[in-house]
C-alpha cells in the first residue's frame, strides 16, 4: 500500500525521519535553495509524491534493528565517551576544519588525534599542525623516507586508540588491511549522489562539471562507509542541492560544500554518540537526537 510523502522545498534537512507504519509518514525534504528553473518564495511549498509502504523498515521481524557501537554494543547508554578520531586528508581539508570546528564546540563528541595524509605539505595538514594534532604520512612517498607501510599504518593508528576514520578529501584508495582492522568504522565524503558520478577518477570538479553535463537537476553530497573500491560502500546520508539551468562548475560546487561541511558535522555527531543502526540486512540509518523512535 502506497502512502503519501510531503517533500518540503522550502528549507534544507539532512534527515528523513521514519516513524511507525501506523501513523501518516511525512518525510521532510528541504533544500537550502530554490528548486531549479523556478523562482524563490518566502512561502513554503509542498511536493506531494508517492513512496512505497516503509513498514519494513521498523517493526519488522525481517528487518529488526539493532545498534551497534564502535566496539559492539548493541545499546545506547546516556554518557558515552568521547571517541578518538582520525582524518584522512590530500587536500586543504576544508571538510576536516568544519568537523574539527564542531569537535572545539562541543557539538561533535570526539576529538581528533591524528591526521594522515599522502602529501606532506597540503593545507590539511598543515591546519592540523597549527592544532597540535600529529601528522602521519601515507602511503609510502618517493624521496620521503617517513612514509608508512599499511600494517605499519595501522600498527600506528592503534597506538591513538581510534574509534572511527574519517577521509575528507583523501584520494588514494584505503588498502584492505586498514578496513578488516576497522570494519564499519571509516566514512567518507563524496561530491555527488552516490551511486551516480562515483568511482575512480571522479573527485573535487570533475564530478561536478559531470554533473552539469549530464542534464541531472540535483545533485549533492553522500557520506558512506568505506569498502574496499572507491565510492562503492554503504551509503549513510545524503543532501540534496539543486542543479541550476545556468550553473557553473564553480557555482555548484560552492554549494555542495557548503552542505558537506553541515552534513559532515552531524553526522559525526551521530556516529560519535553511537547513534548509527545497522538494519540486518546491512543497511545503515542514523538514530534521532531529539526522538529515538525517528530514523533516517
Amino acid at each position: 500500500m502506497a502512502m503519501e510523502a510531503l517533500f518540503n522545498a522550502g528549507s534544507n534537512s539532512l534527515f528523513t525521519p521514519i516513524q511507525s507504519h501506523k501513523v501518516t509518514t511525512f518525510l521532510p525534504f528541504r533544500t537550502s535553495d530554490s528548486l531549479p528553473f523556478s523562482s524563490q518564495s518566502k512561502s513554503q511549498s509542498w511536493i506531494s509524491l508517492k513512496v512505497r509502504d516503509l513498514t519494513p523498515l521498523v517493526g519488522s521481524k525481517k528487518r529488526a534493528l539493532k545498534c551497534m557501537s564502535s566496539d559492539g554494543g548493541e545499546s545506547l547508554e546516556k554518557g558515552v565517551r568521547r571517541k578518538n578520531l582520525a582524518v584522512f586528508v590530500s587536500g586543504g581539508g576544508s571538510n576536516f576544519r568544519a568537523v574539527h570546528q564542531a569537535t572545539v564546540s562541543g557539538d561533535v563528541h570526539g576529538n581528533f588525534v591524528v591526521l594522515v595524509t599522502n602529501k606532506h605539505d597540503c593545507g590539511g595538514a598543515n591546519y592540523a599542525r597549527e592544532k597540535g594534532i600529529p601528522v602521519i604520512i601515507f602511503p609510502t612517498m618517493k624521496g620521503k623516507p617517513e612514509g608508512l607501510s599499511a600494517n605499519d599504518l595501522v600498527v600506528a593508528l592503534s597506538k591513538y586508540k581510534i574509534d572511527f576514520i574519517l577521509l575528507a578529501g583523501y584520494l588514494k584508495l584505503i588498502p584492505s588491511e586498514l578496513i578488516r582492522a576497522y570494519p564499519k568504522s571509516i566514512l567518507n565524503i563524496h561530491p555527488s549522489l552516490l551511486p551516480a558520478f562515483g568511482g575512480k577518477g571522479y573527485y573535487g570538479t570533475k564530478v561536478h562539471k559531470a554533473v552539469i553535463a549530464s542534464g541531472v537537476r540535483y545533485s549533492g553530497p553522500t557520506i558512506h562507509f568505506v569498502d574496499e573500491n572507491y565510492d562503492t560502500g554503504r551509503i549513510l546520508a545524503q543532501r540534496i542541492v539543486p542543479v541550476l539551468a545556468n550553473d557553473t562548475v564553480e557555482e555548484l560546487a560552492a554549494r555542495v560544500l557548503r552542505q558537506e561541511h553541515k552534513m559532515y558535522a552531524e553526522v559525526a555527531a551521530a556516529v560519535c554518540e553511537e547513534r548509527v543502526i545497522w538494519r540486518e540486512d546491512g543497511v545503515p540509518i542514523i538514530q534521532s537526537k531529539a526522538n529515538p523512535n525517528h530514523y533516517s
